[in-house]
């Protein structure tokens, strides 16, 4: 019997989904991703990241107080943490409110939206599993 990988067809020929993903493009923890995805891994990375990125499918944008009401048990730390973090990866976007006291917006970018399709296939594979599961 044959072992059947990612990507490979039932008779071992490259030409699935992630065909174009050759192992030479794996990289040591701490090097820059070039896989595309380890790339999408290392936006989404930590814990909450995905939650929080949920809640701007939902929104499109948000304040923090909205996205600390929104997620209750997330620190106010974690959730300043993966802010910063979607805002380097280009997913969100950081706009200050003028006025006093100063207020901040976050918005999804264009980027970010096209996560959606991702976040979507999260949502389903976790319902199925849960479904089963109960």
């Amino acid at each position: 019997m044959t072992h059947q990988t990612v990507g490979h067809g039932p008779s071992g020929d490259r030409d699935g989904p992630l065909a174009d993903c050759p192992d030479d493009v794996l990289v040591p923890p701490g090097d820059q991703p070039r896989c595309p995805v380890d790339i999408t891994l290392a936006v989404l990375n930590g814990r909450w990241t995905p939650l929080v990125l949920r809640e701007f499918l939902r929104r499109g944008q948000a304040t923090y107080t909205e996205l600390s009401t929104a997620l209750p048990a997330l620190s106010d730390k974690v959730l300043s943490d993966r802010l910063a973090q979607l805002t380097r990866a280009g997913v969100i976007e950081r706009h200050r409110i003028p006025g006093w006291p100063p207020r901040v917006r976050y918005v999804l970018t264009g980027p970010g939206r096209a996560l959606e399709p991702v976040v979507r296939g999260m949502w389903e594979w976790g319902t199925a599993r849960r479904d089963t599961s109960a």
